[in-house]
């Protein structure tokens, strides 16, 4: 290349560069083609994440990849135009009635503002990362105005930033109860389904926030419907790819999806993330209590499994004539994933400063006793006494148990903590994709993608720690948490069955629940992960058998 042509080069891309849109436009343009994340990213030689990145302010363009990058913006520029720019906005309101004012649909009806927030939702603000700033999850109607957001509050639901709410369009009067309730923003009609019995109350996963606070019908974006389209058809195309190679021999694609499991669910796991304002971050700089003294042994963290045989039972008995069901609970981790973890970098308190309902991580308490036999006790079988770490996900069912709701055990001491601000959505988005994989896998008798999404968020979670095999992610205190939350939501299922009437005759690992009684009227069979089934096989705890009771 000529000197001419070189300077005549750098000079047109250094144009370019002062022409660099900002993010919103990038990511107008693009939308605006048509053109995917993954499309963009192939042609410019990035990644998709790096492309969600740009288009979210949270890197800019370098080179190489900055120069085709800024001419395919160019030219998306020339055929999609910007609207025009809206007319300037009235000076800032001055009083109480100008602010209402700025509420009001039409001219013609009167100003309205939103209804008084409830004293549930006074205190809610925005859940910020370490950087400052709001975290974005899926989208959802805000809980303060009923706006669709994508930003969180810091117990989890929808709420924008700095509750900066949206203008609500008021309902046009009406007569009757009608008039009383306000239409919302963006209308989202539902079939109309039967109302559902009401449920016995689960400890371990009714928060007490929620308890107060309506639910409200979560409505999810187009991109965000065709971001996990294009993750599913990634999920199909493995299969498809792994069976071809393999002759359509099912034992041998199954053996080869299985050994891609970390990689590839690792790979969608930075995929969900890719809109989210929050980039996963290892942080090396883990307290001594979160790593192992060696290779073979564990940390100090207490997870708390169960393994629970009610001592009012025996096969052993002289008479058994009370019927058992063992039932088996479906994907009991991937329902795990839905926990809350910190997200900064975890600072030590003491005594119960580390405590919140915005904050998680691990705590060193001395658990009250536990003299309920007939039931599991919520830190699993432990027979050291004494102090003990655990996560916040066992923290939090203690603290449910000790309220006065339940009021099975006192509350514990909190001695000193490790603990960050926390987010219970962080891996909601892969947990609903694998979720949704999983049910279609199920309803079309595909045993192969079955197994293949088992495989990707048992070995996510049981990899995520100190693990050779995964490289990508160190955290092994969202390991722990994790596990605890499963074990966590076991209890509690077996507290939801017994204040339903039913005995509880033992309870084991994650999935695995034997209980007395017509179980049909506690919980729902079938194959969903928030569903129960018969546990099959030929074991003496599989199906339905026979106990006595001990003594009588």
């Amino acid at each position: 290349m000529s000197e001419a042509n070189s300077v005549e080069a750098l000079l047109e891309e250094a144009r370019l560069v002062a022409a660099m849109p900002p993010p919103e436009e990038r990511l107008r343009l693009r939308e605006a083609a048509g053109f995917s994340r993954a499309h963009f990213a192939a042609t410019v030689g990035v990644g998709r994440q790096t492309i969600a990145n740009w288009e979210t302010g949270v890197s800019d363009p370098t080179p190489p990849a900055r120069y085709p990058y800024l001419r395919i913006l160019k030219g998306l520029a020339e055929i999609y135009p910007a609207p025009p720019a809206p007319p300037a906005p009235p000076a800032p309101p001055a009083n109480s009635e100008e602010i209402a004012a700025l509420y009001t649909g039409t001219p013609t009806m009167p100003p309205q503002l939103p209804g008084p927030v409830p004293a549930a939702l006074a205190g809610l603000e925005t859940l910020r990362g370490p950087d400052g700033r709001a975290i974005e999850g899926d989208p959802g109607p805000c809980v303060r105005c009923g706006v669709e957001t994508t930003y969180q509050s810091t117990d989890g639901r929808p709420l924008h930033s700095g509750a900066l709410c949206q203008p609500i369009t008021p309902a046009p009067p009406t007569r009757g109860l009608e008039a009383t309730a306000p239409a919302p923003a963006v209308p989202a009609p539902t079939p109309a389904v039967p109302a559902p019995a009401p449920a016995v109350p689960d400890p371990a996963v009714v928060s007490p926030v929620a308890a107060r606070v309506p639910t409200r019908p979560q409505r999810r974006s187009k991109s965000a419907e065709r971001a996990e389209a294009d993750l599913m058809g990634l999920i199909r195309g493995a299969v498809e790819h792994e069976a071809e190679r393999a002759g359509g021999d099912e034992d041998a694609t199954l053996k080869a999806l299985i050994g891609r499991a970390i990689p590839d669910v690792m790979h969608l796991f930075n995929e969900t993330r890719a809109t989210a304002r929050y980039e996963y971050t290892a942080y090396p700089a883990l307290p001594d209590i979160l790593h192992k003294p060696s290779k073979k042994d564990p940390d100090q963290i207490w997870e708390a499994r169960p393994a629970y045989n009610n001592p009012a039972y025996s096969m052993r008995a002289p008479e058994r004539d009370i019927k058992v069901t063992a039932l088996d609970v479906n994907a009991a981790y991937l329902s795990a994933l839905k926990v809350w973890l910190p997200i900064g970098k975890l600072e030590h308190t003491t005594g119960p400063d580390g405590v919140g309902p915005k904050r998680s991580g691990v705590h060193l308490i001395t658990p009250a006793p536990w003299t309920h036999p007939h039931l599991p006790d919520p830190l699993g079988d432990r027979d050291t006494p004494g102090a003990l770490w655990i996560t916040d996900a066992t923290l939090r069912l203690l603290l449910r148990l000790s309220g006065p709701k339940w009021a099975l055990t006192g509350a514990p001491t909190v001695h000193e903590s490790w603990t960050s601000g926390a987010t219970e959505n962080f891996l909601d988005a892969l947990r609903k994709l694998l979720v949704a994989a999983r049910s279609e896998a199920i309803a079309a008798g595909d045993r192969l993608t079955l197994e293949y999404v088992k495989a990707m968020y048992s070995k996510f979670v049981s990899t995520m720690g100190e693990s050779v095999h995964n490289r990508e992610m160190v955290r092994p205190d969202w390991m722990h948490l994790i596990h605890s939350q499963a074990y966590a939501l076991h209890c509690g299922r077996a507290y939801k069955a017994h204040q339903a009437g039913l005995d509880i005759v033992a309870l084991k690992h994650t999935d695995e629940l034997h209980v007395t009684g017509d179980w049909r009227q506690v919980f729902t069979e079938g194959r969903g992960v928030s569903e129960l089934k018969v546990k099959q096989g030929d074991g003496k705890n599989a199906g339905e058998y026979l106990v006595g009771k001990v003594g009588g």
